[in-house]
């Protein structure tokens, strides 16, 4: 127990140390802060995460189809499967992107799934983040740091080695490259909530940390200047930006963190860029709902991976479900993120559950309900006692010449004993994920 304490605090006061930080902006004000670590690994066997690996490359394949077919052929559309008016009313789908094909057919590069472990023995997927999942490093840092502090550890352990994730990442965007020229991971800047992951994967993967002032277009091909005002053909962007800000030409004209034009580099086939712009149409929490039958649409297999069961008020027969179960339902935002958005609706009072009900009545495309999922508790301290809080993990799928899952993974945490929300902008920690070999 005190080794394990020792690598709490020698890990939480290395992240203090170099700045390893998570960022927050609320209410207008950026504040930074620790992403608690803490030394109670959780563990999955071989054979459990075989099974997951299976059902994760299933699914992030069957995402990556739908993503394809709805900017060309929209069969999936036409043969009703998905509704055409959920696809085009969803905030994430971008008509610019019709169309268009990203280098080698892929969507979705990096696909971040949270799933939970139920109490009942399933796992359940809650979430799929196809747009600029992050968290990778901080379990690549706290396992590096862990075993320079207790090199022990590892000895008494036979856990898959997590540090080829960078390779990964740089094996998928020399994948993906169009042209030749460098890759870039664009930054919006220190104040992002991600920044040290973008600067710790710029110096892992080799590829060059900028910011949009780095980066010109001349011809319908990408650039990036240098110190000396040299040039360099840039064809891969691992862009650490949303879409909306992307091309102050194409989608918001006020950004100022964007690169003029990129949109049309990126539509001439001449540049990658990670992840493709309008993946957020399928990581919609209410397309989350589809997922199951594109699996079976697309490639005529059964889910290996179960979603939460999830209910769509667009739908009246959901719709009257929800309305006669709220209660015991949890209703998400569908544009909401980060552990925002979400309600448990035993939890308001009357005036408030009022409110909902309303809200879920008369703007029913808005909201997905599902039913609480009672998933597991992991062991971990608080002060130096242990104790039980929920927890989830984010699986990290890599889509290059082939769809792989980096062995390791972000175990998040709730530091409240109540709460069910383990979002690190929700004041949750993490601790590292042992694959077994």
């Amino acid at each position: 127990m005190n080794d394990l304490l020792t690598q709490r605090d020698s890990v939480n006061s290395w992240f203090q140390r170099y700045g390893v930080r998570f960022g927050i902006y609320k209410n207008g004000e950026f504040n930074e802060q620790i992403f608690p670590f803490d030394p109670i690994a959780r563990r999955i066997s071989a054979a459990e995460w075989k099974f997951l690996e299976k059902g994760l490359v299933q699914r992030v394949n069957a995402l990556n189809m739908f993503l394809s077919d709805i900017y060309s052929k929209k069969r999936i559309i036409k043969d009703g499967v998905v509704p055409e008016d959920f696809v085009y009313s969803s905030s994430g789908y971008l008509p610019f992107c019709e169309g268009i094909r990203p280098p080698k057919g892929i969507w979705s590069h990096i696909s971040g799934i949270d799933l939970v472990h139920g109490k009942d023995d399933e796992w359940y997927i809650l979430e799929d983040n196809l747009r600029i999942p992050s968290g990778a490093s901080y379990p690549l840092i706290a396992r590096e740091i862990t075993q320079n502090v207790s090199p022990s550890t590892f000895e008494a352990n036979n856990i898959a080695d997590n540090r080829n994730y960078a390779q990964m990442l740089s094996s998928m965007m020399d994948y993906v490259k169009p042209i030749d020229g460098i890759s870039v991971i664009l930054t919006p800047g220190r104040y992002n909530s991600a920044y040290f992951e973008h600067s710790y994967f710029a110096e892992k993967t080799g590829a060059v940390l900028a910011v949009n002032a780095d980066l010109r277009v001349e011809n319908n091909k990408l650039y990036y200047i240098g110190i000396g005002n040299e040039k360099q053909p840039v064809s891969v962007v691992y862009r650490r930006i949303s879409d909306e800000f992307l091309d102050p030409l194409v989608f918001n004209h006020d950004s100022l963190l964007g690169v003029a034009n990129i949109m049309q580099v990126y539509k001439k086939g001449n540049l990658a860029i990670v992840n493709a712009p309008g993946n957020g149409v399928a990581d919609d929490k209410g397309i989350y709902y589809f997922v199951p039958k594109m699996i079976k649409y697309y490639l005529s297999e059964e889910p290996i991976l179960k979603n939460a069961p999830t209910y769509l008020p667009f739908y009246e027969e959901d719709r009257k479900y929800v309305l006669d179960n709220l209660r015991k339902l949890v209703i998400k935002d569908v544009a909401e993120a980060g552990g925002y958005g979400v309600i448990f609706c035993e939890k308001l009072n009357a005036q408030k559950f009022d409110d909902i009900k309303k809200l879920v009545s008369t703007q029913p495309r808005r909201w997905i309900a599902q039913e609480v999922v009672d998933f597991n508790d992991l062991p971990l301290f608080e002060g130096d006692k242990i104790v039980e809080r929920k927890a989830d993990l984010r699986a990290y799928v890599v889509t290059g010449e082939k769809t792989e899952v980096w062995k390791c993974g972000l175990t998040r945490f709730s530091r409240n004993p109540d709460s069910f929300i383990v979002n690190s902008s929700q004041g949750g920690g993490f601790k590292d994920t042992w694959v077994s070999n």
